[in-house]
């Protein structure tokens, strides 16, 4: 019987096979190894384009932080001028007024009646005089009452005194002061 030794031939189809299978090895891994640096040149790509993104986002954020400083600053400067338009126009009124209410009495004082003192204070109003009968301080109050800027005004005091050779009427009133904002 022939023997043919067909070891050699085994062992070169082994070589042969474990060559493939290194060489799709070495293939894989390339592959991989390409896969996996595309996956990260995308990755670089999509970060920086994402720290540009931030980059853009802090930099209007600021642009809109100043646009809010300068917004508050407006508002403060328009708080500001609209109390000081109140102040001038609480001046304005407060000016007016005691002028007002001046004429108001000088104009509502009959010429038998004389005042002695005057006090204007948060609106509260005292008036002092001496008139030569009742009827004549009567008049007086009704005068003020209708001049528009008293009201309230009532008799608090009033006795009979005589100056020099004369009876008179000592008298005392109060009421209120009425100011108007359109003054």
């Amino acid at each position: 019987m022939i023997r043919i030794n067909l070891l050699p031939v085994r062992a070169a189809q082994k070589k042969e096979k474990l060559r493939s299978q290194v060489l799709v090895l070495l293939l894989s891994l390339v592959l991989v190894g390409l896969a996996c640096g595309a996956v990260y040149i995308q990755q670089q790509q999509t970060n920086e384009n994402l720290q540009a993104e931030i980059a853009d986002i802090n930099r209007r954020n600021a642009e809109l932080q100043k646009r809010i400083g300068e917004v508050r600053d407006y508002e403060k400067r328009k708080a500001d001028l609209e109390q000081k338009l109140e102040v001038l126009a609480k001046l304005k009124n407060d000016k007016t007024g005691p002028v007002r209410l001046l004429d108001d009495l000088s104009n509502a004082l009959p010429e038998e009646l004389w005042l002695t003192s005057f006090s204007e204070q948060n609106g509260s109003v005292d008036l002092a005089g001496i008139a030569d009968t009742e009827q004549t301080v009567a008049l007086f109050m009704q005068q003020l009452e209708s001049s528009g800027h008293y009201s309230g005004v009532e008799l608090t005091v009033t006795e009979q005194t005589t100056v020099g050779n004369r009876r008179m009427q000592r008298f005392s009133l109060k009421g209120r002061a009425v100011t108007s904002a359109t003054n």
